[in-house]
């Protein structure tokens, strides 16, 4: 009888020590600390090429503190904020040179990428000072690109990303249609030509969805909120060519940061 309590008692204490040591353990585990920086990479379209008040420390970069991850940044007070988005950037350059912020305690991740990999720049540079016909013709060499090489690009990107910051929510934001077809423009490109531009920048976007949505991450489509504010809308959010500043053509102003960008990204963030 005094074998049995014996076993008894010590069971007992045996328990008592595990559920000690496994509660302490579980409140360890609540208290390590929750995931909520924010990172911002990308393009110009995200370090807010064309929104004006460029961070001078950010060089060439060009990152604007009206660009909508500033914009959002400010408004939510995330518990740390990296914004290594670049004027120019293309996927490899996002995987070299942006990725260093990302980390365990990331838990918010925003990125647009692509458009130069497809040859944003050149295709934009054609258009507006070669025949029509060329210019047709590197939309349709953009496309290709788009069908060939460009998703294995974005999933180096994708990948890296999730690898380095594996508790984060990715958006991947896309790019607007440039212009109002039918609208106020009575110079210029032709209407073949815009038409053009805008199903390729439609084409880019949904190669683009594709390869988020297959690796988990949100896609941001800003065409909805920049409907209106094309080129040629009479309230245009994107600059046209602009001799002066050539590098802002055909970016998004402030007003389509803070109103075409930034309501598409709070909302999938």
């Amino acid at each position: 009888m005094r074998l049995s309590r014996t076993t008894a008692y010590l069971s007992s204490l045996l328990l008592s020590i595990a559920f000690t040591l496994t509660g302490a353990a579980a409140a360890q585990a609540d208290q390590s600390p929750k995931a909520t920086g924010y990172v911002a990479l990308g393009d110009s379209y995200s370090s807010g090429v064309g929104a004006g008040a460029y961070d001078s420390g950010s060089g060439s970069c060009k990152r604007s503190t009206r660009a909508y991850p500033a914009l959002w940044a400010a408004a939510h007070s995330p518990s740390s904020f990296n914004f290594t988005a670049c004027a120019g950037a293309r996927t490899g350059d996002v995987v070299a040179n942006q990725l260093g912020p990302l980390g365990s305690g990331t838990g918010l991740v925003s990125v647009s990428v692509g458009g130069n990999d497809a040859g944003f720049s050149d295709v934009m540079t054609t258009c507006v000072l070669q025949s029509e016909s060329s210019c047709l013709s590197r939309i349709a060499q953009a496309r290709s690109y788009v069908d060939s090489t460009l998703p294995g690009n974005l999933d180096k990107v994708y990948s890296a990303i999730k690898t380095k910051a594996p508790s984060a929510r990715v958006v991947v934001l896309g790019y607007p249609r440039f212009y109002k077809l039918g609208g106020s423009c009575t110079a210029g490109l032709s209407e073949r030509e815009r038409s053009a531009i805008n199903d390729a920048a439609d084409y880019l976007n949904a190669a683009t969805a594709k390869r988020a949505a297959d690796h988990g991450f949100a896609f941001g489509d800003v065409t909805r909120t920049f409907s209106g504010h094309e080129i040629c809308s009479g309230s245009a959010w994107l600059h046209s060519v602009n001799w002066l500043n050539i590098g802002e053509s055909y970016h998004p102003t402030a007003a389509g940061q803070s109103g075409g960008y930034l309501p598409v990204f709070t909302s999938a963030a």
